[in-house]
């Protein structure tokens, strides 16, 4: 093999697992982290705890998503030659029986790191591992309308803020439950951006998407409550007692929520710098805002309490 296969092909493994997707789970499970261990006031050397614990935690999560970004490629393989003909797949960088061994072994890694953390993120790595693996293979529930919106939302969101609170907290407390429902409430609203680019070769290789049923906008209009509320709803949960009233900033996260919307309505298309459209990453921008403005709103009132 040449200098320049081996770069193209290092390259090709590198988009398969497309890096820029795994700063969410990176970032998000990290500020979840530090919150647990401030509100949970466990004791120990924070730089100690952060490389023995936290830096596992969080690869696993996001070497989780790698796996299951390598493995989706290869099932969309038909939708992806119509639509993002520059994936490594399609553009012939990566094999299909590559990609399949890399979405394989980055799924045991995660798995392994989790062992190094405790029980509870074990059983919530093997859980998301679980909604990833049967979004992806038969019976795919990618395809399947509405469904294919709870299997991104449940994961990312709530699985995925309960496992990383579980490495200090208990995951099962009103506070980490009741953000997690949030953050899963949103995505599955806001995760049909990603389907903005893909509507026609989605349509075609039948997948069945709120997108290409409805519409942009029309679909824009019926995932609005499901971005919108969770936020809006924040002082409701305050007065119940279920979050803390410093979290009562998170509501102006509904501002986004609803551009994102907007900009749904407005004909989003790709952009030239990123890798889907506006819409999609303003989402992203808004779920990382929820994580780090959670976590330094519970780490304050934790500390000052």
């Amino acid at each position: 093999m040449s200098e320049r296969s081996f770069k193209q092909l290092i390259k090709g493994y590198i988009a398969l697992i497309r890096p820029f997707t795994l700063l969410a789970p990176i970032i998000v499970s990290l500020c979840i982290m530090f919150a647990s261990f401030v509100y949970s006031e466990h004791i120990g050397s924070t730089s100690d705890v952060f490389l023995s614990i936290m830096i596992p935690a969080s690869f696993s999560l996001a070497i989780l998503n790698g796996a299951s970004n390598a493995l989706n490629q290869v099932t969309d393989l038909k939708t992806d030659k119509i639509s993002k003909a520059d994936r490594p797949i399609p553009r012939g960088d990566v094999s299909i029986k590559g990609a399949l061994i890399v979405s394989g072994f980055l799924y045991a890694l995660a798995i392994s790191l989790s062992l190094l953390v405790n029980t509870m993120f074990l059983v919530f790595v093997l859980s998301i591992a679980f909604f990833t693996v049967t979004y992806s293979l038969p019976p795919r529930f990618k395809d399947k309308l509405f469904l294919n919106q709870i299997w991104v939302g449940v994961p990312r969101g709530l699985l995925g803020i309960l496992a990383s609170w579980s490495v200090f907290g208990n995951a099962f407390e009103s506070l980490p439950l009741s953000v997690g429902l949030i953050a899963m409430f949103f995505l599955i609203g806001g995760s049909i951006t990603k389907d903005i680019i893909d509507d026609e070769a989605d349509k075609k290789t039948g997948t069945h998407t709120l997108i290409n049923t409805y519409g942009a906008k029309k679909a824009s209009f019926m995932v609005f409550p499901f971005m919108f509320f969770p936020f809006a709803f924040i002082p409701i949960l305050i007065d119940a007692g279920l979050l803390d009233s410093s979290l009562g900033l998170l509501t102006f996260l509904a501002i986004p929520s609803f551009l994102i919307c907007y900009l749904m309505c407005m004909n989003d298309k790709k952009s030239k710098r990123l890798e889907n459209t506006k819409s999609w990453a303003l989402m992203y921008v808004t779920y990382f805002f929820l994580a780090i403005g959670f976590s330094v709103l519970t780490i304050v009132s934790s500390t000052f309490a």
